[in-house]
């Protein structure tokens, strides 16, 4: 975990009575991502947690905590911002924006089969039809732009082989950027990041896993909604060791999706592209986080060559979902 701003119980059990929670019992770091400082806060009114922001702005969040809000009110189970007196989601720590949410209920399904798979496509589905009324509008952060700021940062550490992957790749997402098929994608507010470990599970009845919830939206932004998609196939729908899709629990992923909010045609033929964005863009980042990490009192940055196997996976085999019509 990376602790960048280690929050005193004092200070935390101020900020809690002021949204309203009533006396701090006890507050814990989270030992989990990369990105924030993250607490576990249990308080007299329940269980929540508490987030630092390290890189995002002030004048970023907003969007980030009333999307939140937003699909919350909406039924999208995600966790819900507290709000002073004032109504103000977006607090102060240490000079730098904080905020606290709800915790989710369950644990993570690390090693998830087709039930988990169809409720997470099901749900995102929803959850794009959801965002589609949110007002706001901020950019993914994590996008095309960023790439191309990055990846000349990280080349002079990658070896030949690498570097030509990385720069082939790069062209190859500039050149499906200006196609007119991507320009009709459908966009809206996207996770951007909706890993394994930013779902929850717990025992539903007769013993199955329940999805309880998203969380962790700080990577979400306005972006084509069959991107969001590729994220979660490169993750839940696949070997870890190989990187290779499992096809069984990407059909079951996709077609519950497509049942909620049916795939357009242009979604459905460019996802073997969006499948190898989503590996370069994650791929990116880790190498970034590796090479060019900031200080921390915990950090223990994620393997890139992970996203590589899997961007080397998606470009030589490339996978096109069929869906029942």
């Amino acid at each position: 975990m990376a602790v960048f701003t280690e929050v005193g119980f004092d200070e935390a059990a101020v900020l809690t009575l002021r949204v309203g929670l009533g006396r701090l019992k006890a507050l814990k770091p989270i030992a989990a991502g990369i990105e924030n400082t993250n607490y576990f806060l249990s308080a007299e009114h329940g269980e929540f947690v508490l987030t630092v922001f390290e890189r995002l702005s002030f004048e970023q969040l907003p969007f980030y905590l009333h999307l939140m809000q937003h699909l919350k009110q909406r039924d999208v189970p995600v966790p819900g911002p507290q709000a002073d007196e004032r109504g103000e989601i977006l607090h102060t720590l240490h000079g730098k924006p904080a905020a606290i949410v709800d915790r989710l209920r369950g644990g993570h399904a690390m090693a998830p089969g087709t039930v988990h798979c169809r409720q997470v496509g099901a749900m995102l589905a929803h959850m794009h039809l959801a965002g589609a009324s949110y007002p706001r509008h901020q950019p993914n952060l994590r996008g095309l732009a960023w790439w191309d700021e990055t990846i000349p940062l990280v080349r002079p550490y990658l070896s030949d082989a690498q570097r030509a992957l990385i720069d082939t790749e790069l062209a190859f997402q500039h050149s499906v950027a200006v196609s007119a098929s991507d320009a009709a994608l459908p966009r809206g507010p996207i996770h951007a990041d909706l890993f394994r470990d930013n779902v929850m599970f717990d025992e539903g009845p007769g013993g199955h896993p329940h999805l309880t919830g998203f969380f962790d939206f700080y990577f979400a932004g306005v972006d084509r909604l069959a991107f969001d998609i590729a994220v979660c196939l490169n993750d839940w729908c696949i070997d870890l060791p190989t990187g290779r899709l499992d096809e069984e629990r990407a059909s079951a992923f996709v077609t519950a999706y497509d049942d909620v909010r049916p795939l357009t045609g242009d979604e459905q033929r460019l996802l073997p592209a969006l499948l190898r964005a989503a590996a370069l863009r994650f791929w990116v980042s880790r190498l970034w986080d590796v090479h060019l990490p900031r200080e921390a009192s915990m950090l223990t940055p994620h393997d890139p060559t992970h996203f590589e196997r899997v961007l080397r996976e998606r470009v030589a085999a490339p996978w096109h979902p069929v869906l029942p019509r």
